[in-house]
């Protein structure tokens, strides 16, 4: 989960950093599940590899869309010194990143969730790495975003209608991770290579077994509706917070989803620096709950659908540093039709797209 920082007219912000580490997230998440399979040793570690492995669960999106797709980025070979059969991939990516739950269910409720049915994708992210993989650019794309929904298959059969100035958002209500990989790519023109799903229960999971996150928030937070209740300044959160704090809209600003994602990016930058301040190698247990939290809060696409291939994504990433890496959020403005949502600002949010194709 992410979000835009002080942006300029056109959405922009500066670069990120500030961690002090040169390993982005997903190399972090990747290296901390790696090291909880090799502390533990012999045949407890094939075990845990084993668990860990089948703890993420995959959708077969490119089956699913076919070839009606925006062309895939021109690539070049792989450059390797070594004589490794298999060389690491430099050339650029683009990985649709989604935050979501389901927002039903007791449990759900307790962390924040409401009371109402069917899974929603609250926070959504474009992470574009560049060729050579040394930059990225990350998007953020406002869920109340007013978009032209394309008609989308279902796992059922059939497929849903084309929806026109509906929310971004509906797309993984209606279609789930297929539908939402289709529409951005409609509405940006930009193929997405992989789809990362991260379960909001699961990050709560994640934030305890690292021991909470510390976020400095500057003004005061009252949202029933995520049960946060928070006084203006720095607080350690545990995951139940660190979640409210990551669903929060109502008691910020004007209460519309750009605070939100705000916030969020203050929460990604928390937890960064948690995950490379903890030194889990000391503490087995603790390690092992840490990595159990990340596999099992992810859906991916059948492309990263193993510890092996989440590795050597992490790998290809060892030269992006924290600095390189880029948070914006896509150009919006009111809509002329409801001043509670937004539209694309044009022509700054082609401009931005073009930019990573």
């Amino acid at each position: 989960m992410t979000g835009h920082g002080e942006n300029d007219e056109s959405g922009e912000s500066g670069a990120g950093g500030g961690h002090g580490g040169r390993r982005p997230a997903v190399l972090r998440a990747a290296g901390l599940t790696l090291a909880a399979v090799l502390v533990l040793g012999g045949a407890a570690a094939g075990w845990a590899y084993w668990h860990l492995d089948h703890n993420i669960k995959s959708v077969d999106i490119d089956s699913a869309l076919g070839d009606n797709r925006p062309a895939k980025a021109v690539t070049t070979p792989s450059v390797s010194a070594s004589a490794s059969p298999s060389p690491l991939p430099t050339g650029a990516l683009n990985i649709l990143v989604l935050g979501s739950d389901s927002r039903s269910g007791k449990a759900d409720e307790e962390l924040g969730g409401g009371d109402s049915s069917g899974a929603r994708s609250d926070t959504a992210m474009v992470v574009h790495i560049d060729a050579g993989r040394t930059g990225a650019t990350v998007v953020s794309i406002p869920r109340d975003t007013l978009v032209t929904r394309p008609s989308c298959p279902l796992p059922s059969g059939g497929s849903t209608a084309v929806a026109h100035s509906t929310m971004f958002n509906t797309a993984y209500e209606v279609g789930g991770p297929v539908c939402a990989v289709k529409t951005v790519e409609s509405i940006t023109g930009v193929r997405m290579d992989h789809y990362i799903g991260i379960d909001f229960a699961g990050f709560a999971k994640l934030v305890d077994a690292l021991g909470g996150v510390t976020v400095t928030t500057g003004a005061d937070i009252d949202d029933d509706k995520s049960h946060l209740h928070l006084r203006a300044g720095t607080h350690h959160l545990d995951g139940k917070q660190a979640l409210g704090l990551a669903r929060t809209r109502h008691g910020i600003g004007d209460g519309s989803d750009l605070g939100r994602i705000g916030l969020q990016q203050k929460l990604v930058k928390a937890l960064l620096k948690q995950i490379g301040s903890t030194d889990l190698l000391t503490d087995p247990a603790r390690l092992y709950r840490a990595a159990d939290a990340i596999t099992g809060s992810l859906t991916t696409d059948t492309g990263l659908n193993s510890l092996t291939e989440l590795m050597r994504l992490g790998q290809s990433l060892e030269e992006l540093s924290d600095d390189r890496v880029r948070t914006v959020m896509m150009p919006v403005l009111p809509a002329p039709s409801d001043p509670n949502r937004v539209v694309a600002k044009e022509p700054a949010a082609s401009a931005l797209w073009k930019s990573l194709r």
